[in-house]
């Protein structure tokens, strides 16, 4: 079973396809794997393997096999699968069970995704550090005291210890993007549209997407494949591209001239973090392909992401605010409450910034094909520690600041990856964020397959916890 648990997710389904093996012996695998790790990091709070052996019979019934084949995939516990517990992260829904699945796992399933997990979040995606009241927090496992980031983090854990071949996350302010720098997978916030999915009461949000995390790119293409699609009960989704990612590997020709920056102007960043992710970088000047410092005008970015993330919070959770306060933790009540004291002049003057910061980013990439930065600032920190309450001298204003070179592309609806690109002196891993102009996505999964293949880190996972023995 191991065999299997170590394969990459292509090799699965090139194996699914010529019926060497079956998807419930995939199940089997994964049932295996879960009941020996998972107890050391918490990534996979919520099983559902009757449901998953049930579909995997009906597949293997069929003639046909769908793009994935009967793959086995892990989804974050923020959307609805039918039957499935269901609960956010929050005390107020423990026990939700969903009668319907959100449009992303109706989509999955047509495609031939299995179901068998749900993957651990904080509370509504609040916060890059994954833990909640009602499950246990999500542990590191390249050191099981530190902190796997979120709000994707179970997702990360579950492909970096082997649980999961491929992996469901969401992200609004890095969330796909910083738990795979902490865990060293690979994320992909994908552009706005790009991914269908049933919209919350904000039906035109752009700030949220959902998306892909996997083991390496090329499995991330595989799966950002089965996500796509136009649906009609998504009114911002886009059609699938007339060529496939994964086919865009192999005939897209790669970039010319990328541009680095390792603050984007906007923040600090660790030093350990600046000099790998910037050698990353220039790695690429051996592929012939020209490497400047440089970055668009950010200047905006907090002060407007603040604003309409607050207004994200307020519409979204106003309901469960007024009804179950009590129950929500202090970080979601502020969220909310800052956006319910918005006045129109903030929102307008944020809507003001966001686009000037659009315009300026689409001229940027008039001039370089892609923007490569750190995918988050610091290596993974303790468990403990809620976030990142400063870096140096420089103390953050709040819990999310610390996100900025993150959220700073998602103002800009550009597609981002995150990709290993190597490990600080005390063995964590750090993510390179290579980021493209709106539905890019093609040139970014190239540019990270061919940093991939230098750096070889990929190779390195999936691990088994290294639980850290306090004394």
């Amino acid at each position: 079973m191991i065999d299997l648990i170590r394969k990459s997710a292509t090799q699965i389904v090139h194996l699914l396809r010529r019926r060497e093996i079956s998807p419930l012996d995939l199940l089997d695998a994964l049932e295996f794997r879960i009941a020996e790790v998972d107890r050391h990091v918490a990534a996979l709070p919520t099983l559902c393997f009757d449901r998953a052996r049930g579909r995997a019979r009906i597949l293997m019934g069929r003639d046909e096999r769908p793009l994935l084949s009967g793959l086995p995939v892990a989804i974050k516990d923020l959307i609805d699968v039918a039957g499935v517990r269901t609960t956010y992260g929050s005390p107020i829904f423990k026990d939700h069970v969903p009668e319907k699945s959100d449009i992303l796992v109706e989509t999955l399933e047509r495609n031939g995704a299995i179901v068998y997990a749900k993957t651990n979040t904080p509370e509504f995606g609040a916060g890059a550090n994954t833990f909640n009241a009602v499950f246990p927090p999500t542990r590191n496992p390249w050191n099981t005291s530190l902190s796997a980031a979120g709000s994707s983090g179970g997702s990360a854990v579950a492909l970096a210890t082997g649980t999961a071949w491929l992996a469901h996350g969401s992200d609004l302010g890095g969330s796909l993007r910083n738990p795979a720098s902490f865990c060293g997978v690979v994320g992909l916030r994908p552009s706005p549209g790009r991914v269908a999915a049933t919209p919350g009461y904000r039906i035109d949000d752009t700030l949220g997407v959902e998306g892909p995390m996997a083991r390496n790119v090329a499995d991330l293409a595989l799966f950002l494949d089965a996500m796509c699609g136009a649906d009609a009960g998504d009114p911002i989704s886009l059609p699938s591209p007339a060529e496939s990612f994964t086919d865009k590997l192999r005939t897209s020709p790669g970039p010319k001239r990328i541009a680095y920056s390792d603050n984007l102007g906007i923040t600090p960043v660790d030093g350990e973090v600046a000099a790998l992710t910037r050698a990353a970088a220039h790695r690429f000047e051996a592929l012939g392909v020209v490497v400047e410092e440089a970055h668009p005008d950010f200047s905006e970015a907090h002060e407007c992401f603040g604003v309409l993330r607050a207004r994200n919070f307020a519409v979204a959770l106003k309901d469960q605010y007024e009804n179950h306060k009590d129950l929500l933790k202090p970080d979601v009540i502020w969220n909310i409450e800052k956006g319910l004291k918005l006045t129109s002049e903030d929102v307008v003057r944020a809507e003001r910034q966001r686009h000037a910061m659009f315009t300026r980013a689409a001229g940027f990439f008039a001039t370089y094909d892609l923007l490569l930065t750190p995918s988050t600032i610091v290596p993974a920190f303790p468990l403990e520690q809620r976030y990142l309450e400063r870096l140096g001298p420089h103390v953050f204003g709040n819990y999310v600041e610390w996100l900025g070179i993150a959220y700073a592309i998602t103002l800009i609806s550009s597609p981002a990856l995150s990709l290993p690109c190597g490990l600080t002196g005390a063995g964590l891993p750090v993510g390179l964020q290579i980021v493209g102009p709106r539905l890019g996505e093609a040139s970014v999964l190239k540019a990270g397959e061919m940093l991939e293949s230098v750096l070889g880190f990929s190779k390195s996972i999936p691990i088994d916890p290294r639980v850290a023995h306090r004394p």
